[in-house]
């Protein structure tokens, strides 16, 4: 059993081997080029006064706040993980799944298009004993519900300041209707792989094989096998989950809550700078619709993208002079803290992972 183990996570280990140091050193780099960027182009807009004058004015009590509704935002993440993993195998803690979801956290937010979380928690939990095949069905079954909520819960928020949400965003509309058809089909293709391989084989195979043909893939026959055994192992958990109609519904409600704090965070700056008139109604679908259109930048933690999409979205509603010290403490929660945290809770189990490698 032990012997299997090793053996998944050295192919795990292959399919995560994408995100390797050099990567992971350049994304860092172009991390900190954003931040340094984004802070010289506060002192020539603002200048040093101006930013130390609005540091010392802001609501405390709102920042706290915001630190808040991002630990439930983490804990909602971690929740959702020891869910199904918990199902499958009793010995899952819920101190595991927390660093885990933390580590998650920190790669999703440091690779282009957030690809790096998933391999990367696969490999986590693969380490510490999960099944392979465990792991990858739970967080797939955690994207699923995940997305659901989050499409569900913006259509919500959305429909119940129409107007609001309508006149503001009205040369935007085409962008909010791209990023809901792109959401739904994920969603889609991962259910399809759950219970329809033959269709998702008869479009992926070509696309492998192409990819192959101009030198894109080095070798396509070996993508292709294991992409084959990972919609088995998938599809053969997935059925096995559609059965827990309960355990579903626990995970949507926990999905529903984490999607609410963490656009509540946006809200939480908004007040903290000494904005108000915008109700917490009003702020929500904007902070939603700011998430899709994240959803199509390339760059780590859609670097430069969330910064100026948080710019036109909510510059005409934040007070003269507030609107970037706001999106830096924004940035701050939704990006360089989960990185910070996440690098605390990873680099211990890599100086454990060196340590048994050497004895």
């Amino acid at each position: 059993m032990e012997q299997k183990s090793m053996i998944e996570v050295e192919q795990l280990e292959q399919e995560v081997k994408p995100t390797n140091k050099k990567v992971i050193v350049f994304n860092f780099a172009l991390i900190v080029v954003i931040f340094v960027g984004l802070f010289i182009y506060m002192l020539k807009v603002d200048g040093m006064d101006n930013i130390l004058k609005l540091l010392e004015q802001v609501d405390y009590r709102w920042v706290l706040a915001g630190l808040v509704c991002l630990l439930i935002h983490w804990l909602c993440e971690a929740t959702n993980l020891y869910i199904p993993l918990k199902k499958m195998d009793s010995s899952q803690t819920f101190t595991n799944s927390f660093q885990v979801a933390m580590i998650g956290l920190l790669f999703s937010n440091i690779t282009p298009f957030s690809t790096g979380g998933q391999p990367m928690q696969a490999y986590e939990l693969t380490k510490n004993g999960v099944r392979v095949s465990n792991s990858l069905s739970a967080m797939a079954m955690k994207f699923i519900i995940t997305q659901t909520a989050l499409i569900v819960s913006t259509i919500v928020v959305v429909l119940f300041e129409i107007s609001f949400f309508a006149n503001l965003m009205k040369d935007y509309v085409w962008i909010v209707v791209v990023g809901f058809i792109v959401n739904i089909i994920a969603i889609v293709v991962v259910i399809l792989a759950g219970i329809k391989k033959k269709m998702i084989t008869f479009f992926t195979t070509p696309i492998i094989h192409f990819l192959g043909k101009i030198h894109i893939l080095k070798n396509p026959e070996k993508v292709i096998e294991n992409l084959d055994r990972s919609i088995d192992n998938f599809k053969e958990q997935f059925l096995y989950m559609k059965s827990e109609k309960k355990m579903v519904g626990k995970m949507f409600i926990v999905a529903v809550v984490q999607t609410f704090a963490y656009y509540s965070i946006t809200y939480m700056v908004y007040r903290a700078f000494g904005n108000s008139g915008v109700s917490f109604s009003q702020i929500i679908p904007l902070q939603a619709f700011l998430l899709l259109i994240m959803t199509f930048i390339p760059t780590p933690g859609s670097g430069l993208g969330a910064e100026g999409g948080f710019y036109l979205l909510f510059n005409s509603i934040f007070k003269y002079g507030t609107i970037n010290m706001s999106i830096l403490f924004w940035r701050l929660y939704t990006f360089y803290l989960p990185i910070i945290v996440g690098a605390l809770f990873l680099i211990p189990r890599m100086a454990l992972k060196k340590k048994d490698t050497a004895i």
